[in-house]
């Protein structure tokens, strides 16, 4: 194997690069362009092929993301508000076409017949009616909402898959089934309708068969609780949608009125890894903001006085298992990969040191350039690789400090504490070098071959910008990375694609949307070899396209 610093060389004398530097890097460059409004385009249109696309590569990239930021004279404040657009990259025999929709969600109809923003989204608070009175307006500040409409159905984060139906979802109560061919918006579900719960994360899990794992939280007087989900893989009719979907374990959050915020969990062959971190939710306070005249964000803080708690649950059963796993406090949004082995469960994560860096998406924060967007960048925390090792039989006699990580391949440790729980120590899962390029999020797999197996290949973006500015591949077993980047282009999340009949794990390709505030450039769908990372190909879109969050590759 290559060492890092021959792979980041062979890359920057490629002739296809430009050379990259850090050092020289005078302010960061005004990102307002990738987060501005553009309009949908619903019919396809050719894009132009560069480079090679292979002839295997057939079905379509889905992505999902805001790409509307204002209704009339009023605008959002965060960059999570945007109103969702759906993305449809189509391959085939080696030609690309693109084409988008934006997502027919209550909020956006109402916002749009009303030119302004009516429906609250996650930074911004709708006003009152200005036609209204003055009284009327003061008194629509205490009115209570209609009957389950307390959140939007905005679902600007990801496509998930039920029982073979594709839906776009944030985490509220609601998702919209779409139509993975036309991008037409189907129908509007709500969760709450199905089962106990008040929403569930953008990142499910699924098994083989087509059987999804999700979380959810509830809400009631009484407090609130972290739920696991299990959807069936098939319907029993045309229209049962959720139907059959249970609620497999329940657990209590430490504070009752302070449960931790999460975005996704851990999945191997036979646990549910939930890691319930110090980002907490402020019940009395959301419940209230409203009249208070604060967004629902104003709700949600780092509180690093509390612990990162792992709760690990035997998915089959339900059973939540006694032992009581901490770590150092720490935030984290994307899990990469969770397995078993000797008893233990490996479980590895994109992790912050502070989790306060969802305020700092403020629309007004990233309009900002050079020195102001600068400030922004330093004061938010990087994602970094970590590996922990949780031990799945801890009893009285095994003797306090020591360490019950019997994995020779990973340093990270799991010590045996005086009250009986276990400090979980992390490894990191990367070099030194990883630090230039601002750390990594976004993770993917090889999901249909590795995902809740031991694995050994990661993909993600480099988030040297506020937004992903690079594409990186790092090896668990040696830690060593390759890289694409290309000055003046922002990458989105890569999305993994195995070769037909791959018997190496890293035997398929990486699609990426990649983006540009450059007036001169075009946004373009990048096509990488996933074993050497170096360009197959890229489509160029001739219109300008927002940077997005998530997205599905949907075989034909």
């Amino acid at each position: 194997c290559c060492s890092f610093s021959v792979v980041l060389k062979d890359f920057l004398t490629s002739p296809q690069q430009e050379p990259i530097t850090f050092s020289n890097r005078k302010g960061l460059q005004c990102i307002l362009p990738l987060i501005k409004s553009v309009e949908e385009t619903p019919q396809p249109i050719q894009t132009k092929v560069k480079g090679h696309i292979p002839k295997w590569l057939k079905g379509s990239l889905l992505r999902n993301g805001p790409g509307k930021f204002e209704f009339g004279e009023e605008k959002f404040n965060h960059w999570f508000d945007g109103m969702a657009l759906l993305h449809q990259f189509q391959l085939e025999n080696g030609t690309v076409t693109y084409k988008s929709k934006f997502l027919q969600s209550d909020s956006y109809v109402t916002n749009s017949q009303h030119n302004r923003i009516v429906v609250s989204e996650f930074g911004t608070l709708a006003v009152p009616d200005p036609c209204k009175s003055i009284f009327g307006r003061f008194i629509s500040w205490f009115e209570m909402p209609p009957q389950g409409s307390w959140s939007t159905d905005n679902s600007s984060v990801n496509y998930v898959v039920y029982k073979g139906d594709y839906y776009v979802s944030s985490e509220t109560s609601y998702m919209h089934k779409v139509d993975p061919e036309t991008l037409e918006t189907k129908e509007k579900v709500d969760w709450s309708k199905f089962i106990a719960v008040n929403g569930a994360t953008a990142h499910p899990h699924y098994e083989p068969d087509g059987t999804a794992y999700n979380m959810g939280n509830s809400y009631g007087k009484h407090g609130s609780s972290y739920n696991i989900i299990r959807i069936p893989p098939q319907k029993s009719n045309c229209s049962d949608m959720l139907q059959g979907a249970k609620v497999v374990c329940s657990i209590a959050p430490a504070e009752k009125m302070k449960p931790s915020y999460y975005h996704s969990f851990g999945m191997s062959e036979n646990y549910v890894i939930f890691i319930e971190q110090p980002i907490k939710l402020n019940l009395p306070r959301i419940i209230t903001s409203k009249f208070l005249g604060k967004p629902i964000a104003d709700g949600i803080n780092w509180e690093p006085q509390y612990k990162t708690r792992f709760h690990v649950v035997n998915k089959h059963t339900g059973e939540l298992l006694p032992g009581q796993f901490y770590s150092k406090p720490f935030a984290t949004f994307h899990q990469i990969n969770t397995f078993e082995d000797q008893g233990c469960v490996v479980l590895d994560l994109c992790c912050q040191d502070d989790g306060g860096s969802l305020h700092n998406y403020q629309l007004q924060n990233l309009r900002k350039a050079g020195e102001g967007l600068d400030q922004i960048y330093n004061s938010t925390a990087r994602a970094f690789p970590r590996r922990f090792v949780l031990p799945l039989n801890v009893d009285s006699s095994v003797p306090i400090g020591q360490n019950l990580n019997p994995l020779s391949y990973t340093s990270a440790s799991a010590v045996k504490e005086a009250d009986g729980t276990v400090w979980c120590m992390h490894e990191n899962l990367h070099s030194e070098d990883l630090k230039e390029f601002g750390g990594l999020e976004f993770p993917q797999i090889n999901y249909s071959r590795c995902n809740g197996k031991k694995y050994r290949f990661f993909y993600g973006c480099g988030f040297g910008h506020l937004v992903g500015d690079s594409l990186i591949k790092i090896d668990t077993e040696t830690k060593q990375m390759k890289i694409w980047q290309e000055d003046g282009f922002y990458p989105s999340e890569p999305v993994f694609v195995p070769v037909p009949k791959a018997t190496a794990e890293d035997s398929g390709v990486i699609l990426s949307v990649v983006v540009t505030p450059l007036q001169n450039k075009n946004t373009f769908l990048l096509i990488l070899d996933a074993e050497t990372f170096r360009e197959l190909g890229r489509a160029e879109v001739p219109i300008q396209l927002p940077y997005g969050f998530h997205g599905i590759f949907v075989p034909r």
